[in-house]
């Protein structure tokens, strides 16, 4: 009998110090913001709870290859960095670049001016010339060409680089404007050009473009700023017949070739004429997508309908902001409060209205990007990365928020919680990482969880609730008790001791 009782008290001992083993050999780090004022602030300390949230996590089901997170180089946001004092503008783009910042590894800027320009202006200003002899970037020298360098120099890791175009000049252009028109057929193959050209001018001031969308907003923006206006088929025979080709004969293939470059709802008309076949799909590298078409709807079936369409082929997010709104400077609180509209707000339809009634902005960043992530999304870019006070310089007087705001007249930077809501993705998140599957008991909590290339596994979690809630994480063996915030976004960082 004792030789049975001491065996069964050696088996008990040998799992509890198994238990232990494993839980001691897994450091788990959690980083939170929220309405109460935490900033990316690292937690600890968490007591169990019978009225804990089950999230259990599967990391051998595998999705997408995350390829990264970021903003925009703006013309915009370029000048005001060379506004403001070298403290302050190494500052930012240490937070948005540096290894103790966001870490932004994917990022996106504009070919020709956008109304994020000081004024308009293209590469191709000379009429007629067919052979693109005069094209040149001098107007980027200044501001655009600056930052992105300087970034490139503050980033340990390196970040991806995609370009899009609003308009062709508008002497290509069957209007002549700036604004709306298409481009008439007989330039196809110079616009074409004109892109091959961007990217060895780019090159030779030592910025390799990793990808192009075709044309920002190819539906239009009702005709307000530089636009330029394809139909999917339009589009598809310009990328076949013309863009494709080029790129590949000037040994560009390498290339990306996104299309679209619009809101989701429109996702599928799209995809079934890119995708309609072999030689449609052939220099389709992948789609883009913005997410004006509502302030909390993030359209999974038409994410989900655009991948399974392609499902080898890239679905990345590429432009988001607080639209038609003044930034409000160095008030935390607007920014979690439900206060913010859009453009739909005032000049929706009214069959549209319901997708455009006031919003939280920080909610609709976190619940954004987790929904994009869970439904195939491989990328997600934010807008610009810097504007001022009065949401600009925008030419247009298109007035928008950024995560950072600045005054260069009183050299004063404010980081909104927009920011740091981004940072909990780009930071942690890194470029290979696989997002994997998750069982969450309580719909009213959203996750995502992914699994970087060195193992570490990340978890975010979004409480848009006014309660505090409480979270059992389940990895293998381990469970891991954490207390979320109300109103709060986390970041969970489970890695392996070795």
């Amino acid at each position: 009998m004792k030789t049975i009782k001491y065996s069964m008290y050696s088996l008990f001992a040998l799992i509890m110090f198994s238990c232990i083993d494993k839980q001691a050999h897994l450091k788990v780090e959690v980083y939170e913001t929220s309405a109460s004022g935490n900033k990316l602030q690292k937690l600890d300390k968490f007591e169990a709870t019978n009225n804990s949230i089950n999230v259990q996590l599967f990391p051998n089901q595998e999705f997408q290859t995350i390829i990264g997170f970021g903003g925009a180089f703006t013309e915009s946001s370029a000048y005001l960095l060379n506004e403001l004092s070298k403290e302050n503008r190494n500052k930012i783009l240490e937070a948005y670049f540096g290894k103790e910042g966001a870490r932004y590894s994917l990022t996106r800027t504009h070919m020709n001016s956008c109304d994020f320009s000081l004024t308009n202006y293209s590469y191709a200003s000379v009429e007629g010339d067919m052979s693109l002899e005069n094209f040149s970037i001098d107007e980027d020298r200044n501001d655009l060409i600056p930052m992105i360098k300087d970034a490139m120099l503050t980033s340990k890791d390196g970040f991806k680089i995609f370009a899009s175009p609003w308009t062709a000049p508008p002497w290509m252009k069957d209007n002549k404007s700036w604004v709306g028109g298409k481009l008439l057929p007989e330039y196809y193959d110079t616009w074409a050009l004109f892109f091959s050209k961007y990217i060895d001018a780019y090159k030779k001031e030592g910025i390799n473009i990793w990808g192009l969308t075709v044309e920002n907003e190819p539906h239009g923006n009702g005709n307000n700023w530089e636009s330029m206006h394809f139909t999917p088929q339009e589009m598809t025979d310009f990328v076949q017949h013309h863009l494709g080709p080029k790129l590949e004969a000037d040994g560009k293939g390498e290339v990306k070739i996104l299309g679209y470059d619009q809101n989701r709802e429109g996702l599928k008309e799209w995809v079934d004429v890119m995708y309609k076949d072999e030689a449609s799909s052939k220099y389709y590298d992948g789609t883009a997508v913005h997410w004006y078409e509502s302030t909390y709807d993030y359209f999974p079936d038409d994410l989900q309908y655009a991948h399974n369409k392609a499902p080898n082929k890239y679905l990345i997010q590429t432009e988001a902001c607080v639209d038609s709104e003044i930034p409000k400077w160095k008030d935390d609180a607007w920014y979690w409060s439900k206060e913010a509209t859009d453009w739909g707000w005032d000049w929706a339809s009214e069959d549209q209205k319901y997708l455009h009634p006031k919003y939280v902005p920080v909610y609709r960043y976190a619940r954004d990007i987790i929904g994009c992530l869970n439904n195939w999304v491989d990328g997600w870019v934010d807008w610009n990365m810097v504007l001022d006070t009065q949401g600009g310089p925008n030419w247009f007087k298109n007035w928008c928020v950024a995560p950072i705001i600045v005054d260069p007249e009183k050299d004063e930077v404010y980081f909104t919680p927009i920011y740091y809501t981004l940072a909990h993705f780009s930071k942690y998140i890194r470029p290979g990482a696989k997002r994997i599957g998750f069982k969450n008991s309580n719909d009213n909590l959203m996750v995502t969880a992914a699994k970087n290339i060195d193992d570490s596994i990340v978890v975010i979690v979004f409480n848009e609730d006014i309660k505090e809630k409480h979270v059992k994480l389940s990895l293998g063996e381990n469970k891991i008790n954490i207390k979320i915030s109300a109103q709060a976004i986390q970041t969970i960082t489970l890695v392996e001791n070795k």
